[in-house]
């Protein structure tokens, strides 16, 4: 055996035979990890590969009708109907985000229909799981195996021992295979061998194993290691929400086995994540059928193929400083900025010396343009001390020239608004003339031009309250 020491980029995985302080490839600094490569004397001989089976496209079994249903509603809308058998996932999220509860709570679901589970974790003892476990399961299946140990080898060898129909890996940047020591646990290359070690075992075809590996972050909020990571598994996972959020949100930035983009809901409790089946109904303010409060205005965001409706709130209040505030916690400051020049100078509503505070209920992110008219009715609103009529809605982008846009899925979020009961929906004048034919609804559709005319009509003039 002959050792040969490379210098391998922590952020690209590119190669280099020395050091260097910036990588050439990525313009990163101080990111090269010595390793040692062991690579055997030549001998003149080949090891002849195993011969690979090639068949028809069409004769391919297919088993993305295989999955395992985990009763985690919202997770398994997120994969697409629940994990495929032979799949290898992705769980990632900040620090404190939740995904080892998650995958705990997945463990022992999956566990209940009689499928062995291995939850090997590499950052925790077995005390400190099983704690948090009779915390968020209360009655734990004797299925779930568990293993504190953060060797990949031991890893692979109990998940044989076991029969595991689904592995955990909780952190695969805990783990390294001994023969690629003297590299650390974490270096690139112990996290991507590792990582194929497990897709080995998931792609087995005498026997699949679903494979879950939970993910670090770094400070940038991505996966940390490589890019070849993501590439090499089927789906990734991503949990949005610190420790200091009740709301979590996960979604699919990868997925082979169904859409990317889809998204799930989830608020955290003593008893760990549970799923908001109906956040149509989280994200609205319950209200008596009388009450009527000003600065607040109900959009339909669409979340994945989810149409999500969700309350906008505004504050407006007189500042005594030269400098108002502009307070966005669901959008971003640029944002909020944009929509108050478009309510003066498009709508007439004087905010130049007014606080401005927007958020949305439940916390929700309003990163879809189509919120931008409700932002716009929820400020007006409170400028006016007068309330939005009972069971209205607001669907449409603002553009700079006060310009109502059309936005996708103007019907699906129509039929979400009819569900839920609402009479009246602003939309823009111009979404599809061929969908108003053959669209049938009981609410009443008010397509218009102007956002000035839509705040006209519901709040006519007069004089602000601040």
């Amino acid at each position: 055996m002959k050792d040969k020491t490379v210098y391998v980029c922590s952020n690209c995985g590119a190669e280099y035979s020395k050091w260097m302080g910036m990588c050439p490839k990525c313009g990163e600094y101080n990111t090269f990890v010595e390793e040692i490569r062991r690579r055997e004397t030549g001998t003149g001989q080949k090891v002849a590969s195993k011969q690979a089976r090639v068949l028809r496209l069409k004769a391919a079994k297919s088993g993305d009708g295989d999955r395992i249903v985990t009763g985690i509603s919202e997770f398994d809308r997120v994969v697409g109907g629940g994990i495929v058998k032979d799949s290898v996932t992705i769980l990632s999220s900040p620090p404190g985000g939740g995904k080892s509860t998650l995958a705990l709570a997945i463990s022992n679901a999956a566990a209940c229909q009689g499928l062995n589970v291995l939850y090997a974790s590499g950052e925790e003892s077995e005390s400190q799981i099983k704690s948090r476990a009779d915390r968020i399961l209360g009655d734990i299946n004797p299925n779930v195996w568990l293993m504190a140990d953060n060797s990949m080898d031991n890893v692979i060898k109990a998940a044989s021992k076991t029969e595991a129909d689904m592995v955990i890996v909780d952190s695969i940047q805990t783990f390294s295979l001994s023969a690629f020591y003297p590299a650390r646990a974490g270096n690139p290359t112990q996290t991507m061998e590792c990582a194929g070690e497990l897709v080995n075992i998931a792609k087995n075809g005498q026997k699949p194993v679903a494979v879950i590996i939970i993910g670090q972050m770094n400070k940038s909020d991505e996966l940390a290691g490589l890019r070849s990571l993501e590439h090499l598994v089927d789906t990734v996972l991503i949990i949005d929400g610190s420790s200091e959020d009740q709301l979590r949100s996960i979604m699919a930035t990868k997925n082979r086995f169904g859409s990317t983009g889809e998204m799930g809901f989830f608020y955290m409790t003593e008893n760990g994540l549970m799923s908001i089946d109906n956040p149509s109904e989280f994200f609205i303010t319950q209200r008596d059928e009388k009450e009527l409060v000003s600065g607040s205005a109900v959009t339909v965001l669409k979340e994945g193929s989810r149409p999500i409706i969700a309350e906008v709130e505004s504050l407006v209040s007189r500042s005594y400083t030269p400098y108002p505030q502009r307070i966005g916690e669901s959008l971003k400051r640029e944002q909020l900025n944009t929509l108050i020049s478009i309510l003066e100078e498009r709508c007439g509503i004087n905010l130049f010396d007014k606080n401005v505070v927007v958020k949305a209920v439940g916390g929700l992110k309003l990163r879809e343009p189509a919120a931008s008219l409700a932002v716009l009715a929820s400020i007006a609103s409170s400028v006016y001390n007068k309330p939005v009529p009972r069971g209205t809605a607001f669907i449409g982008d603002v553009g700079l020239t006060g310009e109502i846009k059309k936005v996708p899925s103007t019907e699906s979020r129509i039929r979400e608004l009819d569900r839920m009961g609402y009479k009246k929906v602003y939309v823009s004048f111009n979404w599809p003339k061929s969908s108003r034919l053959s669209f049938k609804t009981s609410i009443e559709i008010c397509p218009v031009k102007y956002a000035g005319s839509v705040m006209r009509d519901i709040f006519g003039g007069g004089e602000s309250k601040v």
